[in-house]
């Protein structure tokens, strides 16, 4: 049974997504303090729900950071009532998988975590694919340099399964928001152009060139 940690100060809907996610077979820990929160990273988790802002001085953006620190891969999904571009952006920039804008639908976010849920924890993975320098193992979801493991975010890995698989086919940025996020995913495809530039940084020697009007290819 998957686990997943709902962190949401406002009681009443965090009983609602966890009545939602438990009749899909999730066992769901409840926090609604960041502090709480905090002290429960590093114990084993297979999804985050974040509230951004949260009752007491801790936030969800505070907690994402520790959430990266001790485990770069788990996904993260934001929620929030706030400026919705400005907490999309930032999400992304700290590692988050997905966002959802408050008032949200209940059913819409169940859906968004079986799509995550499906594409991280795959199981008919058990190969190995070699890329320049870069040997990256499907099944582990690792990527090492030589002997240096170059720590991925979830999206960031799927993308680059999508590029390495598919070497020269030129993609859409509409395509890969629906590759990447699923098909109910509703966000800009700036979310795309920051991914790329994000796994550009941490793997300089992949080949990825920008068709300029239309999306990426890898070389």
């Amino acid at each position: 049974m998957f686990q997943i940690c709902l962190v949401e100060d406002e009681m009443d809907l965090s009983n609602l997504i966890k009545v939602y996610l438990e009749k899909e077979n999730y066992h769901v820990i409840q926090f609604d303090k960041g502090h709480d929160a905090l002290d429960y990273i590093g114990k084993k988790v297979d999804l985050w729900i974040l509230d951004i802002m949260l009752k007491d001085e801790v936030s969800g953006y505070d907690i994402i950071k520790a959430i990266r620190k001790a485990d770069p891969t788990v996904p993260v999904i934001f929620t929030s009532a706030r400026d919705q571009d400005l907490d999309k952006i930032i999400g992304l920039e700290l590692g988050s998988d997905d966002y959802l804008a408050k008032p949200f639908s209940t059913k819409e976010l169940v859906l968004r975590v079986n799509n995550i849920i499906r594409r991280v924890y795959k199981q008919d993975k058990n190969s190995i694919i070699y890329y320049g320098n870069y040997t990256i193992n499907l099944e582990k979801r690792v990527v090492m340099e030589g002997e240096k493991e170059i720590k991925l975010t979830t999206l960031e890995f799927d993308l680059l399964l999508i590029f390495v698989e598919h070497i020269g086919k030129s993609y859409e940025r509409d395509s890969i928001l629906t590759l990447v996020w699923g098909e109910d995913y509703y966000g800009s495809d700036r979310a795309v152009d920051d991914l790329v530039r994000r796994l550009r940084k941490k793997m300089p020697d992949l080949k990825i060139s920008t068709i300029y009007g239309y999306g990426y290819r890898l070389s």
